[in-house]
């Protein structure tokens, strides 16, 4: 995304939301700043009274906050008849609308009965973690230990710095503190998606322990969090999945005999003002959209859906379905992918949309066939880029988000969709290769969805190399050998806030194990340098020019990226033997001595090795730093004969890099990477540092040896061939 696009300040609402807050007179020259790419005149012009309407709109909130927190919900007319005794009544027995299979309540023995037969040692770790969650208050989140929240939960302490959040109008909380609070990592523990984990365990137990658990969480949550006061309200996304994680955990819930006419009360009325906050709240932009905003609409959708007593119910349902379908249409391209340019928000959006329509099949909402196939193309999507382990390559930023998260998944684990998909599509190419059947397709698609993806025949056949062209992903693969290149932009149409300086990059996996990585994401605002290091070209396996980044990037702004790269595919091949890959990109066409980097990659199937070419193209002397980022737990060193080796410690199968005769030796540079938000593991980069004039070309060998190879016979032949 660009540091001019107002989609970076849509982005940026996480460090400062009042930033949308603005007096007429700054609208205009803000547009203007903010506008980058092509916009046409009709999008500024509606943007413009968009957000002049928005500022009007927040001063009127601000001023009513005090009414909105105290007025309960308001029910459609055929409810608010009812006293509080038979509406209890009433959701103690109601059959519909159904939430998906395994959380329905009427499916409870059943669920409860396969859970126990199909994750005998899931069960287990199920009942300890809540548990853990009931008597300790203890839980993980993201990929931080497990931590204890107190005897008393502080829902405003920063779980990092211990810092507690103002009850500020949410409006007005600037969002990056500088005091190594996260803003992430709190709104994690504010989603309340632990609750979930309540609820499957009361599901399997009955214990009210859990209940009574559920319900003094919840309250306490809602006695310190007021509607539009505190960094909890400040993003509707967050509101929006909060709704979702406590729709879910209610309808588990709802037959405990804990549940009384009061806290009936109370939890209409916070779904109602969760709603009400997510409709006044709406983070769109006539210049663009993102997860934001189709977090927002699915949020609202599902309220609607879930809880037709509501007097907007079906207003919202209706608003979130249209919306969510509108969105679908702008943020999927037509191969499939997710436009922002990051695989971690191609899961949690696939993720949306896939619960979803889920959710509408189970209560006869009616969905185009189009927007299934779209559906269909996100799951093919993730069956190409997993790599052969089960785990994909963290391309752009991954904040580990989920939605609805039955079970805490790494950042990096997205195969477990593929089964789903199995089931809904009826898709033999989607059975799980990497491990056993998820606990998601129980929960999610209930008895039948178990039953139909064991009727699903497994796939026999390898998965072939791919070109995502819309994407920029291209893949290159042969039984265990897999090779990803990445020639996307940098996301949202050139004004994305989730991509990286990784035009070009490589991820290499071989002989059953990772060799070269991207390096994942990290953190976001609780560490800026830690933020743009992993996003920096410099931590990525391509070309660096005199220590320019490919895409400029400013170190106060998180989520903000320049567009200057522009790669682009010139020449792409797949067959039987070999396939052949020519892509650039210009973004170190902005230097004095401009510099063109064009990368062919070429994968010699049956000779089990790639042949890469670095081209720099201009004029003048230059500094080039050519980089391979191993994955860790790797022994990685520089032999005589100048071949950098990552040896697995265990099997002993290595990746050789071989570079150019003429190429002074490599330097091993210390990294880090990240496969789940807040986590990260030591790491190596081997690094070519070249003086030179341009134009240069440069020739790379990588020879993947697996356990058992004769690693000199395997060099040979492949130098043999270049």
């Amino acid at each position: 995304m660009k540091d001019e696009s107002v989609t970076a300040q849509v982005e940026s609402s996480r460090l400062h939301p009042s930033s949308f807050i603005l007096h007429p007179s700054a609208l205009i020259p803000k547009l203007r700043r903010a506008l980058r790419g092509e916009v046409d005149a009709r999008a500024f012009a509606l943007e413009t009274l968009r957000r002049g309407r928005a500022s009007i709109a927040r001063r009127r909130e601000r001023s009513s906050l005090k009414h909105l927190d105290e007025r309960p919900a308001r029910l459609s007319p055929e409810y608010e008849r009812l006293s509080p005794a038979d509406l209890l009544e009433h959701f103690r027995r109601r059959a519909a609308p159904k939430f998906p299979p395994g959380f329905d309540v009427s499916n409870r023995e059943r669920v409860a009965r396969l859970q126990r037969e199909h994750f005998p040692r899931e069960t287990a770790q199920l009942l300890a973690r809540a548990s853990l969650i009931a008597n300790d208050h203890r839980w993980s989140l993201l990929g931080y230990p497990e931590k204890c929240f107190g005897e008393k939960i502080n829902w405003l302490r920063d779980p990092l710095s211990g810092a507690d959040w103002p009850l500020d109008y949410h409006c007005d909380i600037p969002l990056a503190r500088g005091d190594g609070s996260d803003a992430r990592v709190l709104w994690e523990l504010n989603r309340l998606g632990h609750l979930i984990t309540l609820g499957r365990a009361y599901a399997l137990t009955d214990s009210e322990d859990f209940a009574a658990e559920f319900f003094a969480q919840v309250m306490g949550w809602h006695e310190q969090n007021p509607t539009g006061l505190g960094p909890n309200w400040a993003c509707a996304m967050e509101v929006a999945l909060r709704a979702m994680n406590l729709l879910v955990a209610f309808e588990l819930f709802r037959h405990s005999p804990l549940l009384d006419e009061e806290r009936l009360a109370a939890l209409l009325k916070l779904f109602a003002h969760h709603g009400e906050h997510i409709r006044r709240n709406l983070e769109f932009s006539y210049i663009s959209t993102s997860n934001h905003y189709l977090s927002d609409v699915v949020g609202l959708f599902w309220l609607g859906l879930m809880l037709p007593e509501l007097r907007e119910a079906r207003a919202w349902r209706e608003f979130g379905l249209r919306e969510m379908l509108r969105e679908m249409d702008k943020q999927i391209l037509p191969d499939g992918a997710d436009f922002e340019a990051s695989t971690g928000y191609h899961r949690f959006v696939l993720e949306l949309f896939l619960y979803s329509f889920i959710a509408a099949r189970a209560n006869g909402v009616e969905i185009e066939e189009r927007y299934r196939q779209r559906l269909r193309a996100m799951l093919e999507y993730v069956r190409a880029v997993v790599r052969p382990d089960g785990r994909a390559p963290l391309i752009g930023d991954t904040d580990s988000g989920q939605v609805l998260p039955i079970r805490q998944r790494a950042g990096d684990d997205h195969a477990y969709l593929l089964a789903l998909g199995a089931a809904l599509f009826d898709e033999p190419r989607f059975k799980a290769q990497h491990g056993p059947m998820p606990e998601e397709l129980l929960w999610l698609m209930g008895e039948e969805g178990v039953r139909d993806y064991q009727r699903v025949e497994s796939w026999k056949e390898g998965i072939a190399s791919q070109a995502f062209i819309d994407a920029g992903t291209y893949v290159m693969r042969e039984n265990d050998l897999y090779l990803l290149f990445n020639a996307s932009g940098n996301g949202l149409g050139g004004r994305g806030s989730h991509g990286h300086n990784d035009a070009l990059s490589l991820e290499v996996s071989a002989c059953g194990r990772s060799f070269i990585i991207d390096p994942g994401t990290y953190v976001y605002t609780s560490d800026l340098r830690e933020r743009h290091l992993f996003r920096s070209t410099r931590y990525h396996s391509t070309v660096e020019v005199d220590g320019v980044e490919q895409n400029t990037t400013s170190a106060p702004v998180p989520f903000v990226i320049g567009d200057e790269a522009h790669p682009r595919v010139v020449r792409w091949e797949a067959a039987p033997q070999r396939d052949h890959l020519v892509a650039e990109h210009d973004g170190y066409a902005r230097l004095q001595e401009p510099i063109t980097h064009r990368r062919a990659v070429e994968f010699f199937k049956l000779e089990r090795y790639w042949a890469l070419e670095d081209t720099l193209t201009g004029e003048g002397e230059h500094v080039f730093h050519f980089r391979y980022h191993f994955a860790a737990a790797l022994d990685v060193s520089v032999g005589a004969d100048a071949v950098v080796r990552a040896c697995d410690k265990i099997t002993g199968a290595r990746l050789l890099v071989v570079a150019p005769d003429d190429a002074e030796p490599a330097s091993l540079e210390p990294r880090y990477a990240s496969r789940d938000y807040g986590a990260k593991h030591p790491t190596i980069a081997a690094c070519w540092t070249r003086r030179a004039h341009a134009p240069l070309v440069t020739r790379w060998l990588l020879v993947p040896v697996c356990t058992g190879e004769d690693e000199s016979a395997r060099l040979e032949l492949a130098r043999k061939r270049n």
